[in-house]
Order: C-alpha cells, then structure tokens, then sequence
C-alpha cells in the first residue's frame, strides 16, 4: 500500500500542535479567570482561571503522551523491529570465563 504524499508533514505538525495546545489551554485559562474576575469583582478568581488553563494543558500532555505509548508499542509488535534473540546473563558469564 502507498503511503499517503504528506504523511510526515502532517505527523510533524502533530507533534508541534502539542507546544500550541499547551499555550492555548493556559490562554483560555487566564481569558476565563479574567472573564469570571470582571463578572464577579473577586481578584481569587482570575488564579482560578489559570489554574483551570494549566490543568487542562497537562491534561493535554498526558493524552499526548498516552498516545505516543499506545504508538511506540505497536511498533515494537512489528516483526521488522523485534528482537528476534535475547542474550541472558548467564551466556555472557560463559563468554567471558573463557
């Protein structure tokens, strides 16, 4: 099967749309708290935004993260890149008290 023409440019820009969403989430995190501190009158509320828009921006490193895990372990069920042998310790005492 042929590999689609923009394949790696659209795997980089997945990559790069992780740094943009972390920056977003906190945007709209401080947006929100400003929102919520002008509508209200506390000055508490604007940090509660920020940390809405942080929390929001690990919670987007951690999907990230568990789809990057989820990819990287289907590719080492792939027989191309398996380790078809395993030297255990034992065979490298043998080799060395020779």
């Amino acid at each position: 099967m042929k590999e689609p023409k923009y394949r790696k440019i659209l795997e980089g820009a997945e990559s790069l749309s992780l740094g943009i969403s972390i920056v977003v989430a906190i945007l709209i995190g401080i947006g929100l708290g400003l929102w919520l501190r002008s509508l209200f009158g506390q000055g508490w509320l604007l940090w509660l935004g920020v940390f809405i828009g942080v929390g929001a921006a690990i919670n987007n490193i951690y999907i990230t993260y568990k789809k990057q895990k989820r990819e990287l372990d289907e590719l080492a069920q792939n027989p191309r890149y398996k380790n078809y042998y395993e030297d255990s310790e034992e065979d490298d005492l043998e080799e060395f008290e020779k």
